[in-house]
């Protein structure tokens, strides 16, 4: 009976131990959640609405704890909604934010014009509009920085190209340009580029740049429209610019336009270029990290050579 009552006793003391041991495991993990849900996040979201031509955007602003510059997304072509991982790598990097979807698209009011719907996207109407927008946003993100010393850019890809500096003319708040992929050529000539590379991802390996350029500057026009032309525009900003451009682009004609960006450069505009060779249309969001990462060093260190200058 007493050999009985001793094991008893050691069981109960081994239970009791081991039952202490799992509430102190507990407690420690609990304190370890609460540690890391405590820890505040490198920046914050919400969600806003603002009016631009009399419609309702909707769109997402990402604050960062520290912020060395603040930009607004301006779409390129087709339906495209507000860019989250986009703004989230670039919120990540520092970089205030406002992302929104495009006008008619999403829960933005408007409409939206593009091919989709049988419109066209790329008539010098639907571009003004499209950068009156981008104005608008620039204005609603304004006032949500904190510091009114903070630069605020654009950036984009592709169609954005002819947008962003119709909006950076029209907003004096808009202090640098960050364009990939963008042309500077006319609407027009870029079309014909594309339509003569038809979609050929080897298209340079069997065509020159005299062969692509003079079916860019001669081919007849498949549609008619008002034109824009992105170099009337350039030539009056006196904001820093930069181009992050591919190689390999089959919808952009890069030599060309690196030309007349070279031209822009020798009248003193403020405007740089990145070149990879072996990238094509998509440098924002290639395989290579190294465009996104020269263009948010650039962004970022544009702080203090934005924050007096003029258009």
């Amino acid at each position: 009976m007493k050999t009985i009552n001793k094991l008893t006793i050691l069981k109960n003391a081994i239970s009791t131990k081991q039952f202490c041991r799992n509430f102190l495991l507990v407690l420690f993990l609990f304190s370890s959640i609460n540690h890391l849900s405590a820890i505040p996040p490198s920046f914050t979201t919400k969600n806003i609405k603002f009016l631009s031509e009399g419609d309702s955007l909707a769109g997402t602003i990402f604050k960062p704890d520290h912020i060395s510059a603040a930009v607004v997304i301006v779409h390129g072509s087709g339906q495209e909604k507000r860019m989250i991982e986009f703004a989230t790598l670039l919120a990540k990097n520092g970089i205030a934010v406002l992302t929104y979807d495009k006008r008619g698209v999403g829960e933005s009011a408007g409409v939206y014009a593009g091919p989709e719907v049988g419109t066209n996207n790329v008539d010098a109407s639907n571009l003004n509009l499209l950068s009156l927008d981008a104005s608008a946003a620039v204005n609603i993100l304004s006032t949500y920085l904190s510091n009114n010393q903070i630069p605020i850019g654009l950036i984009g890809g592709s169609q954005a190209g002819w947008i962003i500096p119709l909006a950076a003319e029209k907003n004096k708040k808009v202090k640098f340009m960050t364009i990939f992929s963008g042309a500077l050529i006319t609407v027009k000539e870029q079309l014909r580029f594309q339509f003569y590379t038809n979609g050929n991802s080897n298209f340079w390996d069997t065509h020159t740049e005299e062969d692509a350029r003079k079916h860019t500057m001669t081919d007849p026009d498949k549609y008619e429209f008002i034109d824009t032309d992105p170099l009337n525009v350039l030539s009056k900003l006196s904001i820093p610019g930069i181009w992050i451009f591919g190689g390999k682009d089959i919808q952009v004609p890069v030599n060309l336009s690196i030309e007349h960006l070279n031209t822009l450069k020798s009248k003193g505009k403020r405007y740089e270029y990145k070149l990879f060779p072996t990238l094509g249309h998509n440098t924002a969001f290639s395989k290579s990290e190294e465009p996104m990462k020269d263009a948010v060093k650039w962004m970022k260190n544009i702080k203090t050579s934005t924050t007096s200058q003029k258009h």
